[in-house]
């Protein structure tokens, strides 16, 4: 059988199969091989043993939360209240395209901004749309439910934006307390949280205590340039530029006319740094 599994406790691995889940062992030999099974891990199962034999090929892999086969992730971001953080959502979007998992903005807090502060911050998210990325806004639930059916989703982003008080409207039954925001990105003092995934709309919601520690060592300047779709628009002459210092690049021209944000570009230029 091909089954999910959707939470993980101790070595008792939760497998879910037509709407059931039966709770596994893994086969001896993953632990002298070494295969450690991940929430989102699609398995062959024997469901007379309840024994795990295989994990399928994984289409990503995160390694804080441990989580695997992200499909897309709900960046939760905040417009006042906190305030609205480029750096932060840019961070976020680079460590979504380097699993290859797609991003989506989901904007809140939007009817408490003033006149000054929609014509301050509205061009920014025009911008993430018109290079590719969809906006939507937590008010707009019908359209937050087309996305989560058939895809397996996170929801991460700022401390406060907002995360809990979308996933009640999404699911009442599970009344999250919107004081638990902290303790879903990990923060909470006396909380251990538990990833699980959940069946929601039609797809797959993954509740993960987040995102938390967004570590970017362990890729090269090239990645992360990489990540920074837009800049793919603006081919430079040499394909080794890195967009810092030389002379002749397109990129750094198209900061000057505005045709890339230039705050996208300071982030950047801090993430290649390692100033983040």
């Amino acid at each position: 059988m091909i089954g999910k599994i959707t939470k993980i406790v101790s070595d008792t691995h939760y497998v879910s199969f037509e709407n059931q889940l039966f709770p596994c062992k893994c086969r001896g030999i993953f632990r002298h091989n070494h295969i450690v099974p991940l929430v989102g891990d699609d398995v062959e199962f024997d469901i007379e043993k309840r024994v795990i034999e295989k994990i399928l090929p994984r289409h990503n892999e995160f390694i804080r939360p441990a989580v695997s086969n992200i499909d897309q992730a709900f960046l939760i971001t905040s417009l006042t209240s906190p305030n609205f953080s480029s750096d932060l959502l840019d961070k976020l979007i680079v460590l979504m395209e380097l699993h290859k998992t797609t991003s989506i903005i989901c904007i809140t807090k939007e009817d408490l901004l003033t006149e000054k502060e929609k014509k301050s911050l509205m061009p920014i998210l025009n911008y993430y749309s018109k290079i590719g990325y969809t906006v939507v806004s937590n008010t707009d639930l019908v359209t937050i439910k087309k996305l989560i059916k058939d895809k397996t989703s996170v929801f991460t982003g700022q401390t406060g934006a907002g995360k809990s008080t979308l996933l009640n409207k999404l699911n009442p039954n599970w009344k999250l307390q919107t004081g638990e925001i902290s303790k879903a990105l990990g923060r909470g003092k006396h909380t251990t949280r538990v990833v699980e995934l959940f069946s929601i709309e039609e797809g797959n919601v993954l509740d993960t205590p987040g995102f938390s520690a967004l570590d970017f060592k362990n890729y090269s300047k090239e990645d992360i340039r990489e990540s920074f779709i837009e800049f793919q628009k603006f081919p430079c002459p040499f394909k080794d530029c890195s967009h810092t210092n030389e002379g002749e690049c397109a990129v750094k021209k198209a900061v000057e006319k505005n045709e890339i944000l230039s705050s996208r570009y300071h982030n950047y230029l801090k993430l290649i740094e390692r100033r983040f």
